[in-house]
């Protein structure tokens, strides 16, 4: 009955989402508190108050048309409007209502972007480890995911090795900042030498090649780090945004594509992404939730609570002789696992109750991620149980 293409797919199934039901089995098992679920990246920091406001506040006024009715694919102007004046506050660009279209969510502004590029067999870069549903998404659309390898041991990006995954059908590259899984923020030097190349292929093959910067942790960072804004290095750069993480409403789907003006066919690619929002079964983004969105383009979630968490995760484990790349944004820490086989690896710490994801589902065997946005109790008393996978490995003497 089902496709050839949905069923490899159905095999290959998310192993994030694996582990988090994995999780709720044991949590029913050996009692919540108990288990150790550091699987999925859903944020245990609440929605800042003002969300829960703006909801009961545009309830209570807007006309009940214009809350559950449509509008333009690409959303409401003034909802677009109060979105691009925050980022030229916030970032000095030149930004208006028609840069910016509204989406479900970051995925799906990813989707409509590439079905908008994309012609079948077009290739498509990313760096490794990734974002495991990027390949799906690519694939949704007859395009080719091309995975550049890691840059051990701090994971940035390679301008020799990046430059030699390109070819004549290569149509975009996306970056993952701050990146998940391993926390790391390409600074402004890795995005010039990233773009460098790019602009050189580019030339070199004569054909139009895109930046897709996949955004959604942007204001989970720590210690004064700063995220470059794409727009202002490359033209044909494309901003996937959610609100998921930034203000903790993941199950909401909101957020929006950013598309410059200056971008190659800027009013041709604008009128496709509206277009693919549409076509895609988007229709438009959730009404409700963008007003809501407009109600709070600069509230901010409580990013020092990560930050505790962050802290405590990486101190816990490299005391207990673990090694991992300290996370500069975001909330995943990325551990080498001790054998080269991550799922295996995996398998001991469920033993210990706790889930972890291999390395192996963001293109990078040999490492595991943690999902540190639970309860920092979690954290704590997970500990013990990493301690006994250290002795196992004789990890500390």
């Amino acid at each position: 009955m089902i496709s050839e293409i949905i069923k490899d797919q159905i095999k290959k199934s998310s192993v994030i989402r694996q582990m988090f039901e994995e999780g709720a089995r044991l949590a029913k098992q050996y009692g919540k508190e108990n288990v150790f679920d550091f699987s999925l990246g859903n944020p245990n920091v609440p929605a800042p108050d003002s969300v829960n406001e703006s909801v009961k506040k545009i309830l209570d006024t807007e006309e009940s048309v214009k809350i559950h009715g449509y509008m333009n694919n690409a959303g409401f102007p003034e909802v677009r409007k109060k979105i691009a004046d925050s980022l030229n506050r916030r970032f000095n660009t030149g930004f208006d209502e028609t840069n910016i279209c509204m989406s479900t969510g970051a995925a799906g502004g990813m989707n409509a972007i590439l079905k908008a590029i994309l012609n079948p067999g077009d290739e498509v870069i990313v760096f490794a480890p990734y974002f495991g549903e990027y390949a799906n998404y690519v694939a949704n659309f007859g395009g080719t995911l091309v995975t550049v390898p890691p840059a051990l041991p701090e994971f940035r990006p390679d301008p020799e090795i990046f430059g030699e995954y390109f070819t004549e059908k290569t149509k975009a590259v996306i970056i993952n900042n701050p990146n998940n899984p391993t926390g790391v923020v390409y600074s402004e030097e890795d995005i010039k030498a990233i773009v460098s190349v790019i602009e050189e292929k580019k030339a070199q093959f004569g054909t139009d090649i895109c930046l897709i910067s996949d955004e959604p942790y942007r204001e989970l960072v720590y210690d004064g780090t700063e995220v470059p804004y794409l727009t202002k290095y490359y033209s044909d750069t494309f901003v996937c945004y959610s609100y998921s993480k930034s203000l903790s409403l993941p199950g909401e789907r909101i957020g929006y594509v950013v598309i410059p003006d200056e971008m190659t066919d800027a009013k041709d690619v604008k009128a496709a992404v509206s277009l693919a929002t549409r076509i895609l079964g988007f229709v438009n983004a959730p009404s409700l939730m963008q007003l809501v969105a407009a109600e709070n383009v600069d509230a901010e979630v409580n990013v020092s609570a990560y930050d505790k968490n962050r802290k405590a995760l990486y101190e816990g484990l490299t005391g207990l002789g673990f090694e991992c790349v300290e996370p500069e944004g975001a909330f995943y820490l990325f551990m080498k696992s001790p054998i080269d086989d991550d799922k295996t690896f995996c398998d001991m710490a469920k033993a210990e109750n706790i889930l972890l994801v291999p390395g192996s589902a963001f293109g990078c065997p040999g490492y595991v991620r943690i999902a540190y946005c639970v309860s920092y109790e979690t954290i704590v008393r997970s500990l013990p149980g990493f301690e006994k996978l250290s002795g196992v490995f004789g990890l500390v003497q």
